[in-house]
């Protein structure tokens, strides 16, 4: 799902503030093998983001002191080199975007995808920006200092923002923000419930408190997405959903739901000279085909979440170019043990490693993905925080699955309930066929049905899918983006999109917020793999390279590795 994108929403984590808060589940070392512009192919053979354009970049603040400020960051520079049109983009123009998925939501707190995400993330700020290269900025906040005791963090607001209606930015904003935000009704409230208090100081001057001292605090909530007090309490919850106002480059001017979302800039947006784009439109197309068909003719620029097959069928076209990099995305199949799973065969540890043995990853890589793709040992990817190479992913062995449930019990198989979505994610559906059918194999009856994505999502934030469901979760790899990867998949009833609750992942999870120690939190992280892997909450399938395309009039559109950008900086040519 993407991050907070889950999408899921997902997701803190070294990603754009407002984009990094959703999640990505269902659609967040170093960043991915993004590239920093639409003319260049990346080598998805290493995954380090190495976009260094186009993004401010003077001031960063070091939480590890007891006492740490940020400067007023500058004005964002630009690198002609990054250009990836074929010349220097220019103010003005108009960009489409093709989307894979119908939104549903396109509100920050409530965005269940990556793909909302990525719309919502154009109107929104947060108090920090976290760059392409994985350091914080300033954003909305220009400066900010921490308590000794490391539980109070006083933020200094930048003046003179405004929201899209008009309405001042200030910290009495911030302080409406965290009390309309952990409203339950949101599926994103566990981050607001991160903070114990925010108090406003004065109006530029704002304390957001942490019950305890937390490592990854500044980042989680210095990327919620600020509202506008007074709009949103008129039009409420459900309101602000499909109408939404922050305080970000492109204002909404129309959603006509299935045909398209159109953003027009927003003129006194605080990053003097930009949005460089006068306008943004959306267009979902949900078949990988047709929206390679579209950028051939022209009528988008950007597509994503493009099949193998489609890309294949670009390379070469006049006009266009392909994008490729390594996702961090983690595609698995979900045990449920809080509500339908429940007095299942799969609340036995040697049942869910049966089902890992049973299931051919590296088949489906190869003949859905072109080989594009790796096997995850567990919800941690190369490049996070305490990764540890020598954990194995579990190999194809049917044999070993039987003699697992025959251990277990369950020698003679059985039936079980699983859901997928339909239109999500690249080729789905049929990984859930093929896993449904090598669970057979075994034994194991997959009564597999294939819904629409929005309810099968809507199903999932109400923990209401069967005990067996196919998702996905993302946020960039980096040490706060894979905290908030594993809590929103394994946060059982505290996390609107978790469906399994571990009492020992629960302790790892609460170590790795409580030590402020590099290494030893490293550990934590590492200590999390193994137990992962060896009691597993997931069936783990793969870790997909992403291909996106562009054509050649886009400059300076980079994606991250959790497939979610901004477009403040992004112009086309003339």
């Amino acid at each position: 799902m993407t991050a907070v994108s889950r999408s899921r929403s997902s997701r803190a984590l070294a990603v754009l503030a407002v984009a990094g808060f959703v999640l990505a589940a269902c659609g967040g070392d170093d960043d991915s093998d993004a590239p920093t512009d639409a003319a260049e192919t990346s080598d998805t053979s290493d995954t380090s983001d190495t976009s260094d354009t186009a993004e401010p970049s003077e001031a960063t603040s070091d939480t590890s002191d007891s006492e740490s400020t940020a400067d007023v960051t500058a004005e964002p520079t630009t690198d002609d080199d990054s250009s990836g049109g074929s010349g220097d983009g220019a103010p003005g123009g108009e960009l489409v975007i093709a989307l894979a998925t119908q939104p549903a939501a396109i509100d920050p707190i409530n965005a269940p995808s990556v793909v909302e995400g990525n719309v919502a993330a154009q109107m929104f700020d947060s108090l920090i920006w976290i760059n392409d290269d994985g350091e914080i900025e300033p954003a909305l906040a220009e400066s900010w200092t921490v308590s000794d005791d490391g539980t109070v963090y006083t933020f200094t607001l930048r003046q003179g923002v405004t929201f899209h209606d008009g309405e001042v930015f200030d910290a009495n904003a911030v302080a409406f923000t965290w009390e309309a935000g952990k409203n339950p009704e949101n599926a994103y409230f566990d981050q607001f419930e991160l903070a114990s208090d925010v108090r406003v100081v004065d109006d530029y001057t704002v304390e957001i408190e942490a019950p305890e001292p937390n490592a990854l605090f500044l980042v989680q909530v210095g990327q919620w997405p600020m509202l506008p007090p007074e709009y949103y309490t008129e039009v409420g919850l459900a309101g602000f959903a499909t109408a939404p106002v922050g305080t970000g480059p492109f204002q909404l001017v129309e959603w006509v739901q299935g045909d398209r979302i159109v953003m027009e800039r927003f003129d006194d947006y605080w990053r003097e000279g930009y949005p460089l784009l006068d306008s943004v439109v959306f267009r979902p197309i949900t078949e990988s085909s047709t929206r390679a068909a579209a950028i051939r003719t022209g009528d988008v620029d950007i597509v994503n979440r493009l099949s193998p097959t489609d890309a294949i069928s670009l390379d070469g076209a006049e006009g266009v170019e392909l994008i490729e990099y390594s996702n961090n995305r983690v595609y698995y199949i979900a045990f449920n043990n809080l509500t339908s799973g429940v007095g299942q065969p799969t609340e036995n540890v040697l049942v869910r490693q049966a089902m890992n043995y049973a299931v051919d990853k590296q088949g489906i890589i190869a003949a859905l993905f072109e080989g594009k793709g790796a096997v995850p040992t567990a919800l941690l990817v190369s490049g996070d925080v305490g990764y540890d190479d020598a954990v194995e992913p579990y190999a194809y062995d049917p044999g070993k699955a039987e003699e697992l449930l025959v251990e277990a019990g369950f020698g003679d198989g059985f039936s079980i309930g699983m859901a997928c979505p339909s239109d999500a994610y690249t080729n789905f559906s049929e990984v859930c066929e093929a896993v449904a059918a090598q669970l057979g194999e075994v034994g194991i009856d997959a009564q597999l049905d294939v819904m629409e994505s929005g309810a099968f999502w809507d199903l999932e934030a109400t923990k209401q899918l069967p005990p067996l469901f196919g998702d996905s979760w993302s946020a960039n790899s980096n040490e706060p983006s894979a905290y908030d990867r594993l809590f929103g998949a394994l946060g059982g009833e505290s996390a609107s999109y978790s469906s399994w609750s571990d009492p020992v992942i629960d302790g790892l999870m609460s170590d790795v917020l409580t030590t402020l120690d590099d290494a030893a939190r490293a550990q934590v992280f590492t200590d999390i793999q193994k137990q992962l892997h060896d009691d597993p909450p997931f069936i783990y399938l793969y870790q997909p390279v992403t291909i996106e395309a562009a054509t050649d009039r886009v400059v300076d559109y980079r994606p991250r590795n959790a497939e979610d950008f901004v477009l403040w900086y992004t112009s086309v040519t003339s």
